[in-house]
């Protein structure tokens, strides 16, 4: 269960113009070489919201390394972005902000990171999860980070989605689940455009908020356990 570059303790190498370091085609490297390290020439992936969009980049870069996709509460970023309408940019703003040139979101953050991060129930995590977020977020270096994975996600990312789009599909099998208490079954049929963009795909709905795995965690270890291991 590796942080993603930028993300807790992981390295914060420095971005460029195209922030490509922050890109999702070069965290996934980061798995691809952090799992031949261990070993591992073939496995599964997993990813929640920002993990989600680095592993089925992951299983589009290096489809035979993946054997099994699940991806959590998202649709690809690509997708988002070219969908975009009123609803989006109002529920979602924090992705156009964080997106903003360096460094305006950075010292606005800075300014207040907890109360920028941890709006809602705190409730929900582990203190000693929550302890442990609170205390990397409030590092310089890892609020960078997090804008430039944004940034890259309006750019790079983006442009990757779209190159793909039509082109070039995932093809592991992949289990989508969602929250039905969020916005994506709302605005999206969410297996619809999964389905666009893999071979096989199934997956629903679980009734809870955004963080499936803190907030249903028996059902959410159930669809995985199931998808995954049986």
């Amino acid at each position: 269960m590796p942080d993603l570059r930028g993300y807790g303790d992981s390295s914060k190498p420095p971005t460029t113009s195209d922030h490509f370091p922050y890109s999702k085609r070069a965290m996934a490297r980061d798995q691809i070489e952090m799992m031949q390290e261990l070993g591992f020439k073939q496995f599964s992936v997993a990813g929640h919201d920002r993990g989600g969009r680095c592993a089925y980049r992951l299983a589009l870069d290096h489809p035979e390394v993946v054997t099994k996709l699940a991806v959590l509460d998202i649709i690809p970023t690509g997708e988002a972005l070219r969908r975009t309408d009123k609803e989006f940019a109002l529920g979602f703003w924090h992705w156009f902000f964080l997106a903003q040139p360096f460094d305006l979101p950075e010292k606005l953050i800075g300014l207040n990171p907890e109360h920028f991060y941890f709006q809602g129930d705190r409730s929900i995590f582990h203190p000693e999860a929550l302890e442990d977020y609170i205390r990397c977020i409030h590092q310089p270096g890892t609020i960078h980070a997090m804008c430039e994975d944004y940034r890259a996600g309006a750019s790079i990312d983006f442009q990757l989605d779209e190159a793909d789009r039509g082109i070039n599909k995932i093809r592991c099998p992949v289990l989508v689940l969602w929250s039905d208490q969020g916005e994506l079954p709302k605005w999206y049929d969410v297996l619809s455009i999964w389905r666009d963009r893999a071979e096989k795909v199934e997956g629903r709905g679980i009734n809870c908020g955004h963080y499936l795995a803190e907030e249903a965690p028996k059902e959410t270890f159930e669809e995985l356990y199931k998808f995954l291991i049986d």
